[in-house]
Order: C-alpha cells, then sequence, then structure tokens
C-alpha cells in the first residue's frame, strides 16, 4: 500500500493542497497571490474531508521548500510544520522547480525540462532536469538565482530538446532567447501540490524524512526584493 502524504505549497502566485491515497490524488488548486493564509488551511480541511480521512492517520507531510517567492515559502513551510508537529507527522521537503519538471511530464510526458522561476530583481531561479526511468528525476542544472543574460551567455548546445515551465520564460522573453540549445514551449506555469506529493512519495519509500524541527526552505537568494523609496539607499 502506498503511503499517504499530504502536500502543500505556497511558494509562487499558485496555492495549491493535494492529498495522496493508494495512488488516488485529492487536489485543490487556485492562482491567490494574496491570499494564500487564507486559502491553505480549508484546502487542506477539504482534501482530508473527501478522502476521509484525519491528519494523524497520514505518514507524512511534505511541502514546497522552494525557491520562489521569500513571503510564499515562508507561509508554506510555517503551516506545515505547525500541522506535521500537531499530528507527529515526519516532513519531506520539495523542489519546487523539480515540481514543475514532474507538472510537465504529467502534463504533456515532458523528460527533459528547463524551469524558470521569476525571481525579480532581473533574475530567475533556474534548474533543469532530467527523467528516469523509476519516475525520479536527475538535475543536470544545479538550482541557482542568476540574470538570464548570464544564463544564456553560459549555455551549451546538447542533444535533447527541453520543454520550458515556469513564470520565468515570459518574465525574460529576449534574454533566455538567447540560451544555444533547443527549447520548446511547455504549459506549465507554477509548481503544485500535486507533483510535490507524488515527489514525496519516492523519497517517502527511500525513508528520506526530517522531523518538523529540521524542516528548512531552500531561498538560493539571502535578500527580498524591494524597491528603493525617495531618500533611502
Amino acid at each position: 500500500m502506498s503511503a499517504k502524504i499530504l502536500a502543500l505549497d505556497t511558494a509562487t502566485e499558485n496555492c495549491s493542497v493535494a492529498l495522496l491515497v493508494n495512488d488516488h490524488v485529492y487536489v485543490r488548486r487556485e492562482v491567490a497571490p494574496r491570499d494564500h493564509t487564507k486559502k491553505i488551511l480549508p484546502m487542506v480541511d477539504e482534501v482530508l474531508k473527501e478522502a476521509g480521512l484525519a491528519l494523524n492517520e497520514l505518514d507524512a507531510l511534505a511541502f514546497g521548500r522552494g525557491p520562489g517567492s521569500f513571503t510564499g515559502v515562508r507561509i508554506g513551510i510555517g503551516i506545515a510544520q505547525g500541522l506535521a508537529f500537531g499530528a507527529e507527522l515526519p516532513m519531506i521537503g520539495v523542489s519546487t522547480l523539480e515540481a514543475m519538471a514532474k507538472g510537465s511530464y504529467r502534463s504533456m510526458g515532458a523528460t527533459h525540462v528547463a524551469c524558470a522561476i521569476d525571481a525579480r530583481m532581473s533574475e530567475v531561479y533556474w534548474g533543469r532536469f532530467m527523467r528516469q526511468e523509476d519516475g525520479a528525476w536527475c538535475t543536470i542544472d544545479e538550482e541557482s538565482v542568476i540574470s538570464p543574460t548570464t544564463l544564456a551567455e553560459h549555455s551549451q548546445t546538447d542533444k535533447f530538446s527541453w520543454v520550458k515551465a515556469g513564470t520565468g520564460w515570459d518574465a525574460y522573453t529576449d534574454a533566455l532567447g538567447d540560451i544555444k540549445y533547443d527549447v520548446i514551449q511547455g504549459c506549465v506555469i507554477y509548481p503544485d501540490a500535486e507533483d510535490i506529493a507524488l515527489l514525496a512519495s519516492l523519497e517517502f519509500e527511500k525513508g528520506n524524512t526530517v522531523a518538523v524541527e529540521e524542516a528548512s526552505p531552500v531561498y538560493l537568494r539571502d535578500k527580498v526584493a524591494w524597491k528603493k523609496l525617495p531618500g533611502r539607499e
């Protein structure tokens, strides 16, 4: 019997919750950039009720660990830790970039995915992933925060066609258009809890869980994007 895993993600504009039970996924999702704190817990209640389960009957709680919005990532991990602590569940952090790669495979069968989330300040959160036979994803380009121009300058041609995923492609069309390897249009804009749950199930099978107090975000950048005010440096 597969693990029962609750997953949530608020790292980007998309707010989503998924509950994986016996290979069936109960999902709630909504693009709600400013309402994550209002939406996420009702979504959790809804999927649990739909599945007929209580939180303490689950095996693990997964969360989108970032990268993404600083505020969104903090909200997600804080709520996830609170739920996991109360139900005494182990936790599994999943990369939001890898989740978009998984979403691209789920949606269109893509096995080579180039993920770019708009990180503001003329940068993207970047990662390239290749699907393995066991369903896991191999990291081709390590996750980083980088300017699209620099990324394009250091890119090299290869034999694959890479499916685009994430908000960064539309935000920096011109600069990312100079990338040297072949890229094709994708359909995934945001990471989603459904894919986080599916990836977390693979990690759970390997025993890769952490205690609540050890769950941590991945920001990739230690400064928050902000606009300078008149008279401020």
